[in-house]
């Protein structure tokens, strides 16, 4: 019994061990179980979903770009398309030179569709051919069917309504390349067959404010990873609208103003720094560009002398030629150098350094002062102060009235020009020595000096609203209301030396010697200031000048001299300040000068900033008195102005 007994305790302990193990074992399983479908639930539930869920970018809309008085510039337009999903598709060569038969595919093109397609996974769709016609798209769909893979749709793409007039401006986008994409930062969005990037102008510097935020679709696919249905959709949220400060109506005069000439025009409200134009001729589509432009037309845009692609208001680097010459005045007066009525005598020429340095009057201008020397554009005057003086005191006050540095405009590619010094020669030339006779140069904007259409602007626009270091801007937000003196500090120059320089722009054009008299605005008596300026893109050697410096018209179109003209007004009260650069022109008062009038008027006329209109008129007896030379003979403008040979 007691063997028994022992066999049973036994048999009840292990049976006991047994029915615990597999009780804990039981309720371990029951716990997991718990843990899984009920505390983690959400977890695991998201886990499953997205073996079956797929989260697909949408490209946002891009902003548009207005003018100041929200004008479109850029805009985005319904785009009907053509895509084709290599995986449906079979033969997917095969099936693009069939679309070739109906749409637009060039060889190139196919070949560029194949490289993309091997970029990418072959159940997602590759876009084949943008930008089609109704009725390109409407053969598309009709064959549709038949072709497998092929899929017609319609989406939005970059439009610029506008493409002359504005084309610098707004720049354009484009597709990403590989080798823009193997430096910029990760993101998903770039992979994107219809997402573009700013290239050029407005679109590129500001391409992270016009892009926005790309929107989100949740997508069933199956095991292979190929859509079955969407099952929720964002569309992010569109990039911002860009507002410029742009004047619309008067870019477009000014646009048309300049026709066919290689040239370029800035027009800024003189307080604020609203840039109202900015104007670059001969322009390009750059609608081109936004589907990927053909090889014949960048050809031929590259080929063209005048230089379509290059927006030559701010990359575009010129010798000032004689509209420096306010500035050097300036220089010499602050310096105590010379007087504003001492004279110097113009025999025609100037013999210095074992050089002759001429004039661009054959004959000399006489006796003249500082006001009728930039009146007349006297060279030998300049010449004089140069000799006085040293080229980094003209380049100080270069400096200061926004000459030789970029201006921090919100554009890409803007040039810094050239002031040189004597410290630049010695880090930058060959020569290191500096030699007088190159400040001679300087002294007429020649030698090395270079200058942006959009500095030379600022440059006037600083001698017209009284001294103050004003800055250019092409966006509303960031135009400064009100009067130059409330928002920019002053330059350094005093009143009097200022207005010496005034004066002398003013007597340019209004009065009785003037090289602009003939471009003077004789509908607006409230006047115009300005300073012509002819820079020599060839030097005139001994020999060309014994035998007769033959005229512009007659010299190869390269061989031309450049034609420049600055200007601010009204006279009484300064609103705005142009310049212009007409490439391979000639003289600056006979081409550049009425350009800039025309352009001047219509911008007093339209007022964009809302400046001249409602203000006293400058009296008619003051403008005469200006207009005539004292014995009431009207000044005779053009004077067929060779000025400013290379010292």
């Amino acid at each position: 019994m007691d063997i028994k007994g022992e066999r049973y305790r036994k048999l009840s302990r292990r049976a006991m061990i047994l029915g615990g193990a597999q009780a804990l074992g039981l309720l371990t399983l029951v716990g997991r179980m718990v843990h899984l479908q009920i505390v983690n639930a959400d977890q695991y539930k998201l886990l499953a979903e997205e073996n079956r869920v797929d989260l697909r970018l949408i490209s946002p809309l891009r902003g548009r770009i207005l003018d100041r008085h929200g004008m479109e510039i850029a805009n985005n337009q319904l785009n009907y398309r053509v895509s084709v999903i290599p995986e449906q598709a079979g033969d997917f060569e095969a099936t693009l030179r069939q679309l070739a038969g109906i749409i637009p595919l060039p060889p190139q093109k196919i070949e560029a569709v194949m490289r993309l397609a091997a970029r990418s996974r072959r159940f997602l769709p590759v876009t084949v051919s943008d930008n089609l016609t109704w009725e390109e798209f409407a053969l598309v769909n009709g064959i549709a069917p038949e072709l497998p893979g092929v899929q017609p749709d319609a989406g939005r793409s970059r439009f610029y309504p506008y493409p002359a007039e504005f084309a610098h401006l707004s720049g354009y986008v484009g597709q990403i390349t590989d080798k823009e994409l193997a430096r910029l930062p990760d993101d998903p969005l770039y992979m994107l067959p219809e997402f573009r990037i700013g290239k050029r102008g407005l679109e590129r510097h500001h391409d992270k404010v016009l892009r926005g935020v790309p929107g989100l679709r949740r997508v069933e696919v199956n095991a292979l990873g190929r859509e079955v249905r969407e099952l929720t959709r964002d569309d992010g949220k569109a990039g911002q609208d860009l507002v410029t400060t742009i004047d619309a109506d008067l870019q477009r005069f000014a646009m048309q103003r300049l026709a066919d000439q290689s040239a370029a025009v800035v027009v800024m409200n003189v307080h604020s720094g609203e840039v109202v134009t900015l104007a670059s001729a001969p322009a390009f589509d750059p609608n081109d560009f936004n589907f990927g432009i053909r090889t014949d037309v960048w050809k031929a845009l590259l080929a063209d002398e005048r230089k379509p692609l290059m927006n030559k208001t701010v990359q575009g680097q010129y010798p000032p030629g004689s509209t420096f010459k306010p500035v050097v005045a300036m220089a010499a007066l602050e310096a105590g150098l010379i007087n504003p009525q001492d004279t110097v005598f113009c025999p025609g020429s100037m013999r210095f350094g074992g050089r002759t340095f001429h004039c661009w009057k054959r004959g000399g201008h006489g006796s003249v002062n500082m006001v009728s020397a930039q009146e007349q554009s006297c060279d030998v005057y300049f010449y004089e102060l140069a000799r006085r003086m040293d080229v980094d005191t003209i380049a100080r006050m270069a400096r200061s009235f926004g000459l030789g540095e970029r201006l921090g405009i919100e554009i890409d590619d803007e040039q810094e020009g050239l002031v040189p010094t004597r410290a630049w020669k010695r880090t930058r030339k060959r020569d290191r020595k500096w030699h007088d006779g190159e400040t001679l140069s300087v002294s007429i904007g020649q030698g090395y000096m270079l200058a942006t259409p959009l500095q030379l602007a600022v440059m006037t626009a600083r001698i017209a609203n009284g001294g103050y270091a004003v800055t250019p801007t092409l966006l509303r937000s960031n135009a400064r209301p009100g009067r130059a003196a409330d928002n920019f500090p002053p330059v350094g120059v005093t009143p009097e030396v200022l207005k010496v320089a005034q004066d002398g722009m003013i007597a340019v054009t209004e009065g009785g010697r003037g090289t602009a008299g003939r471009s003077r605005i004789r509908d607006w008596p409230r006047g115009l200031a300005g300073k012509t300026g002819t820079s020599q893109v060839r030097a005139i050697s001994a020999a060309m000048r014994a035998g007769g410096v033959p005229k512009n018209e007659s010299r190869p179109w390269e061989e031309r001299d450049h034609a420049l003209f600055v200007a601010w007004g009204p006279i009484d009260d300064p609103a705005y300040a142009i310049s212009i650069i007409v490439e391979h022109g000639g003289g600056g008062s006979a081409v550049a000068a009425p350009i800039a009038r025309d352009i001047m008027r219509e911008a007093f006329i339209r007022d964009p900033c809302g400046l001249t209109g409602g203000r006293p008129m400058l009296a008619e007896a003051a403008l005469h008195e200006l207009r005539t030379d004292g014995h009431g003979q009207h000044g005779h403008g053009d004077h067929g102005h060779g000025e400013d040979d290379h010292g």
